[in-house]
């Protein structure tokens, strides 16, 4: 976004306020019972002469909350990870996958929000062709894949699509479509293809680059609405959701990954961070159930305390339902909190105005936690045990993964593992995304006197 803050800007003294998201929790060494866990929040201290409209985050994020790997060797699947929660950066955080034979690069981003895999195709309408985030844009082709295929109206995997997004038959050429429409207009239609997908997986602390599996995917031929807009382009949305056509559904139903994924995403100006398919092992993660028969990942919130007072607020504005309950996305930049609870917790911040980045949802009762909460944190997503958990954590630094479900192994894992090209391209990337230095939100309240936030 261009927007800067306002010059003048004064910072208020550095007294720390400290907030809690209060959801139902159970130790990481699985202890029987439950008790209130917290997400905890402090504000930070932002950089003077900087000023952020939210207008534009906000929106695109309406947009996401619509959007409502084989290892022959036993290793860890792990993923780069490029970007940065940081709204005056990028917003958001991607990898880099392989698809095809031979295998082409596209950059998407990280979506624990939607369910399918999806890129741009080269005969794409209205597909950004260039990015603000100085990533090459690439276009998937069939016809140029020796491994692809397309999926037939007919094929059992037609029939998964349909759970996860519009799908239908393109009778005329007996393909396999879909369609997302979202509320501000924009959207992405194509069809199914099924090709090759290329991991990077880590076993004894070398990285292996040659193991492939076969997926299902979305092939983009029309984007519309902020999907065309080249400031944050990518090539498009990976979906980690729970629903069939996901990746991590497809790989576990292949017995090539465990139900179980983790990130750990770093909130610092560089970015990036962590993405394996595992459970990160660390001895202070709390588990929280998942809400059963959920699409998304909804997680039970209790209440919110800021500086240790739990604020007044009906249990049952955080309740599950039909457009109810409290999801965890990283596709959202932000947080928004559910219409009820949001004027309680401004008003917990006293006579002051305070800048921060959660928002309301006007005339909803949804709450969702989005990439502001998640940063500098591992998150932990047991599907096979309908249970995340996180605790916070230095991303900058290595994790255990365990793969157990698989194969009873462990490996290291540090960030930018994948190969010094891999490595050195992520900085170079970052170096060109950088402008100057900003703010740092991590689950913190901004303390600004005067902004644009609220």
């Amino acid at each position: 976004m261009a927007s800067v803050y306002p010059a003048g800007v004064v910072l208020v003294a550095a007294v720390l306020i400290q907030s809690a998201l209060t959801v139902v929790g159970v130790t990481g060494g699985g202890g029987v019972g439950y008790f209130p866990a917290a997400l905890m929040l402090e504000r930070g201290i932002p950089q003077p002469g900087r000023r952020v409209g939210l207008g534009q985050l906000s929106a695109r994020d309406s947009v996401r909350h619509r959007r409502m790997l084989q290892s022959t060797s036993g290793g860890v699947v792990d993923f780069p990870v490029q970007g940065t929660f940081d709204p005056f950066l990028v917003g958001l955080y991607y990898t880099r996958l392989q698809i095809g034979s031979p295998p082409k690069d596209f950059y998407v981003q990280i979506d624990t929000g939607s369910d399918v895999l999806w890129v741009s195709c080269n005969n794409c309408d209205g597909c950004p062709v260039s990015s603000g985030l100085q990533i090459p844009m690439n276009f998937y082709d069939s016809d140029s894949s020796s491994t692809a295929s397309l999926i037939s109206c007919t094929d059992e995997r037609c029939v998964v699509g349909l759970e996860a997004a519009d799908s239908g038959c393109l009778e005329n050429k007996n393909q396999c479509g879909y369609t997302f429409q979202y509320g501000d207009g924009s959207g992405t239609s194509g069809y199914y293809v099924a090709d090759m997908l290329h991991l990077d997986t880590i076993a004894g602390g070398s990285v292996t680059t040659n193991s492939t599996v076969p997926i299902v995917f979305g092939c983009s031929i029309l984007q519309t609405g902020d999907l065309k807009k080249p400031d944050r382009a990518v090539d498009g949305i990976f979906g980690f959701g729970q629903q069939g056509m996901s990746v991590i559904s497809q790989l576990a139903s292949q017995g090539v990954s465990p139900r179980v994924f983790s990130h750990c995403l770093k909130g610092d100006d560089a970015g990036g961070g962590i993405l394996v398919l595992g459970e990160i092992v660390e001895p202070n993660i709390v588990y929280t159930p998942l809400v059963a028969s959920q699409p998304h990942y909804n997680v039970n919130l209790q209440s919110i305390s800021v500086g240790g007072q739990t604020l007044a607020i009906d249990p049952s504005v955080f309740g599950t339902s039909d457009n109810k309950g409290t999801i965890v996305d990283s596709g959202t930049t932000l947080a928004y909190l559910a219409d009820a609870a949001y004027d309680p917790f401004i008003n917990a911040n006293g006579a002051s105005v305070w800048c921060m980045g959660f928002q309301k949802l006007h005339g909803q009762s949804i709450t969702i936690l989005g990439d502001i909460i998640l940063k500098d944190k591992i998150f932990v997503y047991d599907l096979a045990n309908q249970r995340i958990g996180w605790a916070n954590y230095d991303c900058s630094t290595s994790v255990n993964v365990s793969t157990i479900e698989n194969t009873g192994r462990t490996e290291f894992v540090d960030p930018g593992q994948l190969g010094s090209n891999g490595s050195q391209q992520n900085a170079h990337l970052n170096r060109l995304i950088l402008q100057t230095a900003v703010i740092s939100f991590l689950l913190h309240l901004l303390s600004l006197r005067s902004c644009l936030f609220l």
